[in-house]
C-alpha cells in the first residue's frame, strides 16, 4: 500500500478528463470541502505532519512528549469526503444504507472495476442530543491493496478487542475560545476503543467505525461544550492505529480531517422508518444535552459548593498508553457551567473538575 500525498480530496488523475469516484463522493456528501486555511462552515484535509505523534524510539526513550515528533505529511488512505448529519435516533450502520451517497460511489466504481476503489473506511461520531441525533462521518479511500499484515491490515481484519485497544484519534484545535482549547487540549491523543463504546462494521470491502460519545457523561459534557461554540471552532481531527512496541514506530495517520467553523444547521435530515430507530435513552450517559450556554468561573481552593450537596462523582478517563485524553490539568480548579434549554425547566447542571476529579451536582 502506498502512502497518499496531501492533494485536493477530489481530484482527478491528471488529463483524464473524468470525474473520480472519490470526487463525486466529495460533491455529495453533506458538508462542503472547503480551503484549508480560510474556509469555513466545512473540512479540509490538513497533512499530517500537523500532528505529533510515536516517533522511533519512543519505548526506549521513556514516552511521553519527548518520544512524540510530526507524522508524515502524507496520509495511508485519502480523503473521500465528510457527512454532517442529524435525525430522530442514532444512525448506525451509515455505509448499509441505500441513501449513502459516498457508498454507492464505491459500489459503483467497484462494479466498473476502477483499479482506485479497493477498500472504503468510515469513521462515524455519534453525537447524542434531544430532539435530534447527530453524526459526523469521516470517509477515507484505500486506493492500492492494504497488506494484511500491516498494523492497519490487522487492525481492518482483527476482532473488536484488537480494535478497542488500538483505534486513536488525535485533536488539534486550530482556533476556539480558551475554554475549548484548554479543554480539550493540543494534541490530545486518546484510545477512543477504550474511553467510548465503539461498533464495528466490516464487510469485504469496507469497515465502519461508529464511535458512540454519549457512552461517556465526561466525553459528552466536553463535547456539548464545543458544541456550544462549534460556529468559532476550527479543529483538526487525526485518526490512527496505536504503534505499541517499537517496532510497529513510527506511527502513522491512516486519515485526518479539519472542520472549520461548522454551523450546526449544516446538518443534513435523514429519515429513519420505525423498525430502524434506536431511540435516544434518557438514563444513558450523555444523552440528552442541549447547550444554550457556557460561562467559566474562576473557583480556586473553594470548599462550598452549591450548598455544600454535591451528586456524583467521576474519575477522569485513564490515560492510556502515557496519552492523555483530555488536557484536565488546564481546566482544574474551574467551574463549567451548562444552561440547560427552557424546555428542560431552565435548570442548571455544573460540572466541577478538580485535580482530575469531575463532580456533578
Amino acid at each position: 500500500m502506498c502512502p497518499t500525498k496531501p492533494d485536493r480530496p477530489g481530484q482527478a488523475a491528471a488529463g483524464s478528463g473524468e470525474k473520480s469516484w472519490r470526487e463525486e463522493a466529495v460533491a455529495a456528501c453533506s458538508l462542503r470541502l472547503v480551503d484549508l486555511d480560510r474556509g469555513t462552515n466545512g473540512w479540509a484535509s490538513p497533512p499530517g505532519d500537523l500532528f505529533h505523534l510515536r516517533a522511533r524510539g519512543y519505548f526506549s526513550s521513556g514516552g511521553g512528549k519527548r518520544g512524540k515528533a510530526p507524522s508524515a505529511a502524507d496520509w495511508l488512505l485519502r480523503p473521500a469526503g465528510v457527512d454532517w448529519l442529524r435525525s430522530h435516533a442514532r444512525l448506525d450502520h451509515v455505509l448499509a444504507r441505500d441513501d449513502n451517497r459516498v457508498a454507492a460511489a464505491f459500489r459503483r466504481a467497484r462494479l466498473r472495476k476502477d483499479p482506485s476503489a479497493h477498500f472504503l473506511l468510515a469513521v462515524n461520531l455519534q453525537v447524542p442530543g434531544r430532539p435530534d441525533a447527530y453524526s459526523a462521518v469521516f470517509y477515507f479511500a484505500a486506493e492500492a491493496p492494504i497488506p494484511p499484515d500491516s498494523l492497519l491490515g490487522r487492525f481492518i481484519h482483527g476482532d473488536d478487542a484488537y480494535r478497542n485497544a488500538r483505534f486513536k484519534i488525535a485533536n488539534r484545535i486550530v482556533k476556539g475560545p480558551w475554554i475549548v482549547r484548554a479543554t480539550v487540549g493540543n494534541y490530545a491523543a486518546c484510545l477512543l476503543g477504550r474511553a467510548l463504546t465503539c461498533r464495528y462494521h466490516k464487510g469485504d470491502d469496507y469497515l465502519e467505525i461508529d464511535v458512540d460519545i454519549g457512552s461517556s457523561a465526561i466525553a459528552s459534557a466536553i463535547l456539548h461544550l464545543a458544541l456550544g461554540a462549534v460556529t468559532s471552532v476550527t479543529i483538526d481531527m487525526g485518526f490512527l492505529v496505536e504503534s505499541q512496541s517499537e517496532e510497529e514506530l513510527p506511527e502513522r495517520l491512516f486519515g485526518a480531517v479539519r472542520i472549520a467553523q461548522m454551523e450546526m444547521s449544516a446538518a443534513k435530515y435523514v429519515e429513519l422508518p420505525p423498525d430502524e430507530a434506536m431511540p435516544e435513552t434518557a438514563g444513558r450517559a450523555g444523552a440528552g444535552f442541549r447547550v444554550s450556554s457556557a460561562k467559566v468561573v474562576n473557583h480556586s481552593r473553594q470548599q462550598d459548593h452549591a450548598g455544600g450537596k454535591v451528586g456524583r462523582s467521576m474519575s477522569c478517563p485513564e490515560r492510556e498508553s502515557g496519552d492523555a485524553m483530555l488536557n484536565w490539568n488546564h481546566i482544574k480548579d474551574a467551574i463549567i457551567l451548562f444552561k440547560h434549554m427552557p424546555a428542560r425547566g431552565d435548570k442548571f447542571l455544573f460540572i466541577y473538575v478538580a485535580h482530575g476529579d469531575m463532580l456533578i451536582f
